[in-house]
């Protein structure tokens, strides 16, 4: 079991080339960012469906994106890394990766460990808990019982979300339900204030994900009461 699409971020050049092909060999559809800053500016950043990433990158260091990638992801996250620590494991388990291999590594050692992880993660996927809309109260309800409050605006947002099931809201869907001009600059400011006021009420993954060119998507069950 492989997942569908990956994100290799990796600044070594000849190692992630090669890894890539081979794993495109397998049949993953693979993306190489050359470091964490490519990943985190790319519209569908929290998009793919697994993450291989080295430690030491331009940028944002590996420990600190593995922990920004489990606040926006479910994905599973697989560290590949050369660095040499005597804590190394325990920071990037602790951030939340799934598995850490220490290199020099074989490609197939890398395939095994991401389809080991990609079947815990289809595994778990049918049992996870819904977040629900409360309509009455002007509140959205995370998977561990946490209440966020909503405004006007988030409500909007989030019954266009219900609406569309599981499915991506186009941008000016969404601009015409808040009454937004379709520049998209002030979408993107609602958007984001609305996952960091759900960022903030709970340690659970906000499933609230951009969609690159073409909008915004809830990636969890989500139901009105």
């Amino acid at each position: 079991m492989l997942p569908k699409t990956l994100a290799l971020v990796e600044d070594d050049r000849d190692f992630s080339e090669f890894l890539s092909q081979y794993l495109q060999g397998r049949g993953i559809q693979v993306r190489v960012y050359g470091d964490s800053s490519d990943l985190l500016v790319d519209g569908s950043a929290f998009d793919h469906d697994f993450y291989v990433l080295d430690l030491t990158l331009p940028g944002i260091d590996g420990v600190d994106l593995v922990k920004l990638l489990r606040r926006r992801t479910q994905a599973g996250i697989l560290v590949v890394s050369g660095r040499v620590a005597s804590d190394v494991f325990s920071q990037v388990i602790t951030a939340g990766a799934d598995m850490f291999l220490a290199k020099p590594v074989q490609f197939e050692q890398v395939a095994l460990a991401i389809e080991a992880v990609q079947r815990r993660v289809a595994s778990g996927s049918p049992g996870v808990a819904p977040w629900k809309l409360d309509r009455r109260a002007r509140q959205l309800v995370a998977p561990d019982g946490i209440h966020v409050d909503l405004s006007e605006g988030d409500m909007a947002v989030m019954e266009c979300f219900v609406q569309a099931a599981g499915e991506p809201v186009t941008r000016e869907t969404l601009c015409e339900r808040l009454g937004l001009p379709p520049d998209g600059d002030n979408l993107n400011a609602t958007i984001y204030r609305l996952r960091r006021r759900i960022e903030r009420a709970t340690p659970a993954v906000v499933p609230l994900q951009s969609k690159s060119r073409v909008g915004y998507v809830f990636r969890a069950p989500l139901q009105a009461v």
